[in-house]
């Protein structure tokens, strides 16, 4: 209405998912499932970023908090179990200029979850040295115990580049950290032994300049996603895998979300009752008056109690077992009317 634009026109360009449909399309986006170069980085993080402003405006409860995390762990599944995740397409790059990756050194500036997932595929496949620097020092720390590393300074860290083979880079620094003037001392320091360097920040964390450098292979996000897409047919094999992962992820949450439903029906079942026993023994406590003792109105309280609770316990298996069912609605629905469990709104006036 705003632009004055024909529904019509926006129709064919609009979709809408409801229930599981909507889970699992959450998250195969958040895995980068959707994306045009499936693996890439960045959606995660836009995925993020759009729940962290819905939370700052207050706008997620129980489910949708429940279900973001969800998605979350989903993806990070999906790239640590498969190696369809760009920063896998880094250790193919890697084997193609070294060849065997046996000894080889790699520095990791930033600790973020992409360059530890970086570092994580190269030490798999043979690096035996790492090297971590982050502007919060006390992270590079945590990161580098991980692999068995050491921790450099960040104001620092290019008087280690000559120690290194690899270089990988992800910092949310708004300028670059790796100039072309410290890496052609680093590449005298070596001389002239190849490196490589991955640049998977946005902006840019590494110089481009560099690449102009005698040994020094530079790529970044770009150029993986293009390497990534090359290989289709194992692509299409770990895509597989992960859609396996996300699938298995969506029968979870939903198996939680029909807990939801459960879970109220058991808590009202057990009032219910719990509101006849009181009721009933507070008549037989009456009949009896002064006629009976603490003692015995106490036997008569846990064996209402005990009543109670064996015949709360197959109806209350039951329910849990039905959070399974695809046709739960239906059957706890029937649960409700049995034992008249209806909603104070839903009560017919007695009048």
């Amino acid at each position: 209405e705003y632009h004055s634009i024909p529904l019509e026109e926006l129709r064919p360009h609009i979709y809408f998912y409801a229930g599981i449909d909507a889970v699992r399309h959450v998250f195969r986006v958040a895995s980068s499932l959707d994306s045009m170069v499936v693996g890439e980085p960045q959606i995660l993080g836009q995925v993020k970023e759009a729940y962290d402003k819905a939370v700052q405006g207050s706008a997620t409860g129980l489910v949708l908090n429940r279900f973001m995390h969800k998605a979350f762990s989903t993806a990070k599944r999906v790239r640590t179990e498969t190696r369809i995740a760009v920063s896998f397409a880094a250790v193919e790059l890697a084997r193609k200029i070294f060849g065997d990756l046996s000894g080889k050194a790699v520095m990791v500036v930033g600790a973020g979850e992409m360059c530890e997932l970086a570092a994580t595929h190269l030490v798999e496949n043979g690096v035996s040295r790492v090297l971590v620097t982050n502007r919060t020092f006390s992270r590079a720390e945590a990161l580098a115990e991980k692999f068995g590393g050491k921790a450099v300074g960040f104001d620092s860290f290019a008087k280690h580049l000559d120690e290194v083979d690899i270089l990988i880079s992800s910092t949310g620094a708004p300028h670059h950290v790796v100039t072309v003037e410290a890496m052609r001392e680093a590449m005298a320091s070596r001389r002239q032994k190849p490196m490589f360097l991955i640049d998977i920040a946005v902006p840019r964390d590494i110089e481009p300049a560099i690449n102009d450098l005698a040994n020094v292979f530079l790529y970044d996000v770009d150029d993986l996603q293009g390497i990534v897409a090359v290989n289709i047919k194992e692509r299409a094999k770990e895509a597989k895998k992960a859609e396996e992962i996300v699938n298995a992820e969506v029968d979870s949450f939903m198996r939680w979300t029909k807990t939801l439903d459960v879970t109220p029906t058991i808590r009202q079942l057990r009032d219910r009752l719990e509101a006849v026993r009181k009721a009933e023994l507070d008549k037989t406590l009456k009949v009896f008056g002064d006629d009976i003792t603490k003692k015995q109105k106490k036997s008569l309280e846990m064996m209402t109690q005990a009543i109670v609770n064996k015949m709360l316990h197959e109806p209350t298996l039951h329910l849990k077992r039905l959070a399974d069912d695809s046709e739960s609605d239906v059957s706890v629905d029937a649960v409700r009317q049995v034992f008249g469990l209806v909603d104070e709104d839903k009560k017919e006036d007695p009048a």
